[in-house]
């Protein structure tokens, strides 16, 4: 017994990062349980949402846990990288959902007790969005640290990049048959593809496998990303675009929406890239004395 509460971490729960943490979990859960209770939560949206709070709610809990008895250490994978990398992904998919479902269920005028308890929900996710915030900037690596990768920011830009173009491909639609098109889907799934292998790579400590430098490589594949997203980024508008004009009504559903969607995302990615480039090419060639 003795040997057992020795174990226990009590600053998992007391540091700002966990007391961050602490926030998350009991927000994220108050957000899925008032929405939960007006049984209004239908369509991809709402299940979206509800994925988002649940998802974020059992994770950050497992992190709390395994932190708090001290067995993290035997996961066979990097756990700074590991919990960098989901605080981040975290705050972005429920800053989303922040958006996204008062835009879709909460009406005007709210004065029923179904839509006070969404309004309370939208702030609760509010308030969870920023405490993922919150531990993101305490567990960011300060300049020169690169103990860990996906905290530092480029690491953190890789999950960015990658979680905004999985928001491209929720929004993809009628891109068959114009090559333009097709060559943008085509810079989404590549670079999609090698920035999550990065990822995975990364948190599984797999680096090392790779048979060249790896700070060099990143700075070339950003380098070739932002020129792909640079093509895409004038090739989607003017293909999804040209000759055709807004619909009237135009819906949720509406293909002018979802492509327009698709520019503003891809300009965020190209810009995400940008900045990637800028940070991995000082990490290589810009040594601190």
């Amino acid at each position: 017994r003795t040997m057992a509460l020795a174990t226990v971490n009590l600053r998992a729960l007391t540091s700002w990062v966990g007391i961050a943490r602490l926030f998350a979990v009991v927000l994220s859960c108050l957000a899925f349980s008032l929405v939960a209770s007006t049984g209004h939560f239908g369509g991809p949206y709402g299940t979206w949402c509800m994925f988002t709070w649940c998802f974020c709610f059992i994770v950050t809990l497992l992190v709390l846990l395994l932190e708090l008895l001290e067995l993290y250490p035997m996961l066979p994978l990097s756990w700074d990288d590991f919990t960098s990398a989901f605080s981040m992904l975290a705050a972005l998919m429920v800053f989303t959902s922040s958006v996204v479902f008062p835009a879709t269920f909460i009406s005007s005028p709210c004065s029923s007790n179904q839509c006070a308890r969404q309004a309370v929900a939208t702030t609760a996710s509010c308030l969870c969005f920023l405490a993922y915030a919150v531990e993101v900037s305490l567990t960011r690596a300060k300049p020169g640290d690169v103990s860990s990768f996906l905290s530092t920011v480029p690491g953190l830009l890789k999950v960015f990049e990658a979680y905004v173009a999985c928001l491209i491909f929720s929004l993809l639609d009628m891109y068959n048959g114009k090559p333009g098109l097709m060559w943008c889907v085509a810079v989404y799934s590549i670079c999609f593809i090698f920035t999550l292998l990065i990822i995975i790579f990364t948190i599984g400590r797999c680096l090392t496998y790779i048979p060249c430098p790896l700070e060099k490589m990143l700075v070339g594949y950003n380098f070739l990303a932002l020129l792909m997203y640079l093509t895409a980024t004038v090739l989607w508008p003017l293909y999804s675009f040209q000759g055709r004009s807004r619909p009237d009504p135009c819906g949720t559903n509406c293909w002018w929406n979802k492509h327009l969607g698709v520019t503003f995302l891809t300009i965020f990615n190209l810009i995400a890239y940008l900045v990637d480039l800028v940070y991995s090419t000082r990490m290589v060639f810009v040594r601190a004395p």
